[in-house]
């Protein structure tokens, strides 16, 4: 997976814009490779925004980018609750995955009830 590639689909995910079935496969893999091998305790780089739940709010996520500034110039972690109350849980939890995948060491994402 290339860099182009990680950008082009962070780009469409930002406009809410389907992905196929190949990238969601091969962005599922690389996450759980990612979430696999990092620690059960996250160190998380300073300064950080800090998001509570955000319940498949996917345009409310979107606003939380706009005021807080997009990755990778913004460090965030997403305390958990990313779906089910919303319209847009799918479109969420993309985004967030795909921000993951991209900026790894940017997008910090905890496991909640």
């Amino acid at each position: 997976m290339s860099e182009s590639s990680l950008d082009q689909w962070v780009e469409q995910v930002n406009e809410c814009k389907q992905l196929n079935e190949n990238q969601v496969r091969t962005l599922c893999e690389k996450a759980k490779e990612i979430l696999t091998k990092g620690p059960n305790v996250q160190k998380v780089r300073c300064l950080v925004t800090v998001c509570g739940d955000v319940h498949g709010q996917f345009h409310d996520l979107m606003e939380l980018f706009r005021n807080g500034g997009k990755s990778p110039d913004t460090n965030y972690l997403f305390m958990g609750d990313y779906v089910d109350r919303g319209y847009y849980s799918v479109e969420t939890v993309r985004l967030l995955v795909a921000l993951k995948v991209h900026y790894p060491e940017r997008i910090t994402i905890l496991k909640k009830s």
